[in-house]
């Protein structure tokens, strides 16, 4: 079974083929995902790592976990399940921002009018 490796703080110069070279050493690397911005596509600095074998992942967190790479201390550690995203974007509720429309906002914290 595959088990998925957390990796943080990655340099924004490194690739994907960099992360999977550096993992191959500890066993075998089912693959490996630098995550990027959606709007701008550019590398949020972390990523997930797939290994073959329980073992190999143990091994590499051990190792690879306070490494310096390209420049940058890793932060190496197993995955956690991702938790679902909350929905809503611009439709909740936003409170302090003024904003007037007939309420005497206008400026920070919808002060009233004095």
């Amino acid at each position: 079974m595959a088990k998925k490796i957390y990796v943080g703080n990655l340099s924004f110069n490194a690739t994907e083929a960099d992360i999977k070279e550096l993992f191959s050493s500890y066993g075998e690397v089912d693959s490996a995902k630098i995550i990027t911005d959606a709007q701008t596509g550019r590398p949020r600095g972390f990523g997930f790592v797939e290994m073959q074998s329980d073992e190999g992942a143990a091994e590499a967190i051990a190792a690879l976990n306070g490494k310096a790479f390209m420049e940058r201390t890793l932060v190496v550690s197993e995955a956690r399940p991702q938790q679902p995203k909350e929905r809503g974007g611009f439709q909740r509720e936003r409170k302090g921002f003024g904003g007037g429309r007939g309420r005497g906002g206008g400026g920070f914290g919808g002060g009233g009018r004095r």
